[in-house]
């Protein structure tokens, strides 16, 4: 391998590894996976408000603490987005079951667990037909949360296949 060969490696190196750096901070994390979630979680705790309320009124407290839930996950990404602008440190986690988790000693597993709950209730929405039930400007709050979700999701995935076949 020549010298200028080499130079191209460790550049590309460098420039994967920023890259790569950028898609863990909690900016990136908090905009384009927690804070979706929480648009999920709102509107979905907003739905079951909406079906509920004549048929099962005793669901309507569900309903509420689904809110609830959903607006404090919302202020612990956002704070994690402010701390991570300013270059400090959070001392919390992205949501109220990762924070659970940190109290038990294993965040990153109560986090894949908060990031199965919204799934579920992503897959719930649609499945029920809840879906329909939103406003449209419910529908693009739903839609704006899908596409920051999807394309950072596709945009990490291609970076990884891009950095897997770099040159040797």
């Amino acid at each position: 391998m020549t010298t200028d060969d080499m130079t191209l490696v460790c550049r590309y190196e460098r420039e994967s590894d920023s890259i790569q750096r950028f898609f863990r901070r909690p900016f990136f994390l908090s905009l384009t996976i927690g804070i979706p979630f929480c648009v999920y979680k709102l509107l979905f705790g907003v739905s079951l408000l909406r079906v509920t309320q004549a048929a099962y009124p005793s669901l309507l407290v569900l309903g509420g603490v689904v809110i609830v839930w959903a607006g404090i996950d919302l202020l612990m990404n956002l704070g994690r987005v402010v701390l991570d602008l300013a270059h400090r440190p959070a001392n919390f986690e992205y949501c109220t079951i990762a924070q659970a988790g940190r109290a038990a000693g294993m965040p990153l597993v109560f986090l894949a667990v908060d990031t199965l709950v919204s799934f579920s209730i992503i897959s719930f929405m649609l499945w029920s037909g809840w879906i329909g039930l939103l406003t449209p400007v419910e529908s693009y709050f739903w839609y704006g949360a899908t596409t920051l979700n999807l394309i950072s999701l596709s945009l990490v995935l291609l970076y990884n296949e891009i950095r897997n076949t770099r040159p040797a």
